[in-house]
């Protein structure tokens, strides 16, 4: 449905530089937009494409309003005003209240008159589902597991016994919640299951990415603090605490008993230690791997970036020699010493 610029200005608090009873219907990139879409410019890289895109309006920040003559619309954040229209012109389906014929019930399961309960589900004994929930085909949610209002299970997702889920969260398809974590005790060359008996709490306003898993505590519980966001296929061991509004991005690691504070961010692939503590507001660059604790906000690397194949292998074969070399230079250090103290 066609909304005007005049109407999104006064909705998202922006300044608006044009007509405002044009109207958009849809949201586009710089380099794609047409006359019926709204683009934005958040990375200075695609402030060039201002000059050839043919988007009716654009969203920007007061220095790049200067670079067009477009009309724009000029928010302090461009990048969460474009999110904020894009939710408004492209919304959500809505699910119908009821339950799927193929669904399976538990007789004990208390399951909200508003809630959305699709094909082929299985709900178990002592469940709770609160309002406007929304349970995807294929979803498996285990006995005493509590839904609170408008979670949406988008499909397959398992949720294990005992979970917890806050209001508003949204989980992708294949996502395990609460499966045992990787607890064994070794004896005498064999390992003995050591019983999970934690819980998994997920917080309010979490989104938790496809194929993502997280364990279930092994004595305590394990907790995603409110508005955390988990990317696709992360894994989280048992026990850990995630801070309020961190994000961790794709393939992350974090071994059990981990604690991430508040507003942290950890890029790709990264891998946490077991048992360390990250303070509040850290970053962590991809690919990096955490083996201690960090105690000072910042930003922290331990990844090498890419290089050449060639310099790449130059550069390891002058890490093999770095004992050799580290003892060569003892020794003269040592004469040194020796010639100084004759």
């Amino acid at each position: 449905m066609p909304v005007s610029l005049g109407e999104l200005a006064v909705r998202f608090g922006c300044e608006l530089r044009g007509d405002p009873d044009l109207a958009v219907e849809r949201v586009a990139t710089l380099a794609t937009a047409g006359p019926d879409a709204v683009a934005f410019v958040a990375n200075p890289k695609y402030r060039a494409q201002l000059a050839t895109t043919r988007a009716a309006a654009v969203i920007v920040d007061a220095a790049t309003a200067q670079a067009t003559g477009r009309p724009v619309l000029i928010a302090a954040n461009p990048y969460a005003t474009y999110a904020r229209i894009a939710a408004v012109l492209h919304p959500a389906p809505r699910f119908a209240p009821g339950a799927h014929p193929t669904a399976w019930i538990a007789p004990l399961a208390q399951v909200d008159g508003s809630a959305h309960i699709g094909a082929h589900v299985s709900i178990g004994e002592g469940v709770q589902v609160g309002p406007r929930v929304v349970i995807g085909p294929g979803c498996v949610i285990e006995d005493g597991c509590e839904l609170a209002a408008d979670v949406r299970l988008v499909a397959r997702v398992t949720v294990c016994r005992g979970t917890r889920i806050g209001a508003r969260t949204l989980v992708q398809p294949g996502a395990v919640l609460g499966a045992d974590g990787f607890g064994f005790a070794p004896e005498r060359g064999t390992w003995v299951k050591v019983p999970q008996l934690g819980r998994t709490l997920i917080g309010e306003d979490v989104e938790i990415g496809a194929n993502t898993t997280i364990d279930r505590g092994a004595i305590g519980d394990t907790v995603i603090e409110d508005g955390v966001k988990l990317d696709n296929q992360i894994q989280i061991g048992h026990n850990v605490r995630i801070g309020a509004h961190s994000a961790l991005a794709g393939c992350v690691g974090v071994s059990g008993s981990v604690t991430i504070g508040k507003r942290c961010q950890l890029g790709g692939a990264v891998g946490v230690a077991g048992h360390l503590t990250i303070c509040d507001d850290v970053a962590v660059t991809g690919y990096s791997l955490v083996s201690h604790s960090i105690t000072e906000p910042g930003v922290y690397s331990s990844g090498m970036p890419v290089i050449a194949a060639q310099d790449w292998r130059r550069a390891v074969a002058r890490l093999h020699r770095l004992d050799r070399l580290a003892g060569r230079v003892r020794t003269i250090e040592q004469q040194l010493g020796k010639e100084q103290d004759d």
